[in-house]
């Protein structure tokens, strides 16, 4: 009688045990194709983030500045005589 309830016991075990492990893979496996989906979003935000570098660096480059501040405002480097130095 007792190796049958040890017997009953070890298969309750048993079973639990093999539950568990699937469910642990069933978890893993989530986590790693949420993790790899993560992984291409941030892949993604480092390239959009390197095109954002380049084209601020294409907007502050001096020469064009020049150009904008020329053209659309009407700007220009004072004459000679228009310059005046004030000493303290």
């Amino acid at each position: 009688m007792i190796a049958r309830i040890v017997l009953v016991v070890l298969l309750l075990a048993n079973v639990i045990t093999a539950i568990g492990v699937v469910h642990a893979r069933h978890q893993h496996r989530q986590l790693f194709v949420e993790l790899t989906r993560l992984e291409r979003a941030r892949d993604e935000l480092n390239i959009d983030f390197g095109r954002l570098q380049l084209e601020q660096a294409t907007w502050a480059e001096s020469n064009r500045i020049d150009q904008v501040a020329r053209q659309r405002l009407g700007m220009k480097f004072p004459e000679t005589a228009d310059i005046v130095v004030i000493r303290p």
